[in-house]
């Protein structure tokens, strides 16, 4: 778990867990990969935004592998869980001191 108590204290993905369309399950493997990501980043420290990005990358292609689960649940990343799922990813980038972090590259892997 997380020891950024910014981080700690955030609840992840809470815009799909408050819609329906999401099932809680999957969202929760959502929600783990982004704990994942933040407690690399803990353990690496990544000194730039390169580094860094080669750490959410790396998440991103978690999600991209959650497509299936996703459709199989009736559901999939569509522009909401998109927003979701990339704003989630500029607050941990930015709790991380990278406020300067571009969005879009932060989930530059993404398929969805």
């Amino acid at each position: 778990m997380p020891v950024n108590q910014q981080v700690a204290g955030y609840s992840f993905l809470a815009e799909m867990y408050q819609d329906g369309y999401y099932p809680d399950h999957v969202v929760d493997l959502g929600t783990a990969i982004l704990v994942r990501m933040c407690d690399r980043i803990e353990a690496e420290q990544p000194a730039d935004l390169t580094a860094l990005y080669a750490i959410t990358h790396a998440a991103t292609e978690e999600f991209n592998d959650l497509e299936q689960v996703f459709d199989e649940a009736g559901s999939e990343i569509e522009t909401v869980a998109r927003d979701a799922i990339g704003m989630d990813f500029h607050f941990v980038a930015t709790a991380y001191g990278f406020a300067d972090a571009d969005i879009e590259e932060l989930i530059a892997t993404r398929e969805w």
